[in-house]
């Protein structure tokens, strides 16, 4: 088993069969699924069918025997066989029983240049056998010719959408077998050629039997394409080259158009987490389009409001002389509602006199009438918010001294 930097696939020698095979050898601890094409007599090994570059190559010049290998694999369809080289044993994996019979004829085939005795294959793959053994032979007494070099220049056939519908990107045999399997739809196709820069048509009609043919169709320098046959038809492009074959055999070749199955609608799987039954459930398609987010307002900066000035309010004697009195008195039983903060402060009045003993009674004076009739007591009410606790006591003793002394 050889491993190098890769080579395009084009420039391979002629495919006879390709597929996926498991491989698995003395030096692998895993089996790996790769797309396998026998050219020449060399098997090459891609990641997946779409590569152009092989990872992977065996060379078939140290073939020594292939069989069966009668081990049960976790997919019972599928079959294994053993090929056995003289640097070790190769063990290999295919789909079903039909397809190991395929690659075991085509490997022993090409290795010995004869058709194996024991093959169990039908007449139509026995002779695509004998034609692969032609192609070898005639490539291994030609030596020395090189590939044809694909060129991705040409302007006519750039795009998959630009092939005719009847396109497919099989071999030679997979066209046959295609062919066989979708008879009710179509007798003729179009795929990839044995070059390059070629394509071939493919039909299958029936005549005592299945009768397989081939057309090659090359691309020329200066545009268009021709059908190579002893009188080449030119066509512009490979659509017309359709049209031709299907025009000028009475439309008895029809041309093979698979289309495939899409689901109409959305589904999926659904486990129920009371009794674990699963069952197949509709999505909703009543999707509500999604709308564009809201333009961001623009924000007008209002003005910061002005401060307003601060008035300070003038203190009062009363204000101390209302807490020192507190203080100083018993607290009631009951306690007393607290004044409002911002209630007005009242005046203090003065105390009035007692009566004499002895005295006729005689209704006092009320402070309003004795402020208005006096005058310095009037003055007295005026600034009394003023004056000190200790010079409204000394006024009060000299009050009643002078109104003993009236009296």
């Amino acid at each position: 088993m050889a491993m190098r930097a890769a080579r395009e696939r084009n420039q391979l020698p002629t495919c006879y069969y390709e597929g996926y095979l498991e491989k698995r050898s003395f030096k692998d601890k895993t089996s790996r699924k790769l797309w396998t094409c026998l050219c020449g007599n060399t098997l090459f090994f891609f990641n997946e069918k779409r590569d152009t570059d092989y990872i992977e190559k065996l060379d078939l010049s140290g073939f020594i025997s292939i069989t069966d290998d009668s081990s049960q694999d976790r997919n019972l369809d599928a079959a294994r066989f053993n090929l056995q080289m003289k640097d070790g044993n190769i063990k290999f994996t295919v789909p079903n029983a039909e397809a190991r019979e395929l690659w075991k004829g085509f490997i022993q085939s090409v290795a010995e240049l004869s058709i194996p005795s024991i093959a169990n294959l039908l007449p139509g793959q026995i002779r695509m056998l004998k034609e692969a053994i032609e192609k070898e032979k005639e490539r291994i007494q030609t030596p020395g010719v090189p590939p044809p070099v694909p060129t991705n220049s040409s302007p006519y056939i750039r795009l998959q959408s630009e092939m005719p519908a009847c396109y497919h990107n099989v071999s030679r045999l997979e066209a046959e077998l295609l062919l066989e399997r979708e008879a009710k739809k179509g007798n003729l196709l179009l795929r990839p050629g044995s070059g390059g820069n070629s394509f071939a048509v493919t039909t299958r009609q029936d005549l005592d039997g299945p009768v397989f043919r081939h057309y090659r169709v090359t691309r020329k320098h200066d545009g268009g394409f021709a059908i190579d046959v002893d009188n080449p038809v030119l066509c512009p492009t490979l659509h017309d080259v359709i049209n031709y074959l299907v025009e000028n055999t009475d439309r008895v070749l029809i041309p093979l158009i698979i289309e495939e199955a899409y689901e109409k609608n959305i589904s999926y799987i659904r486990s129920d987490n009371e009794n674990g039954e699963k069952s197949v459930q509709q999505a909703s398609s009543n999707r509500v389009p999604p709308t564009a987010p809201p333009k961001p307002a623009l924000r007008i900066p209002t003005p910061e409001p002005e401060a307003e000035p601060f008035i300070e309010e003038p203190e009062y004697m009363n204000d101390k002389f209302d807490g020192k009195d507190k203080k100083t008195k018993d607290s009631p039983a009951a306690p007393l509602p607290q004044p409002e903060k911002n209630a007005p402060k009242k005046a203090i009045m003065p105390p009035t006199p007692a009566p004499r003993k002895g005295a006729s009674f005689v209704s006092p004076p009320s402070s309003t009438s004795s402020m208005n009739s006096d005058p310095r007591l009037r003055a007295l009410s005026d600034c009394q918010g003023q004056i000190p606790i200790a010079t409204l006591s000394e006024l009060k003793l000299k009050l009643e001294q002078k109104a003993r002394s009236q009296e």
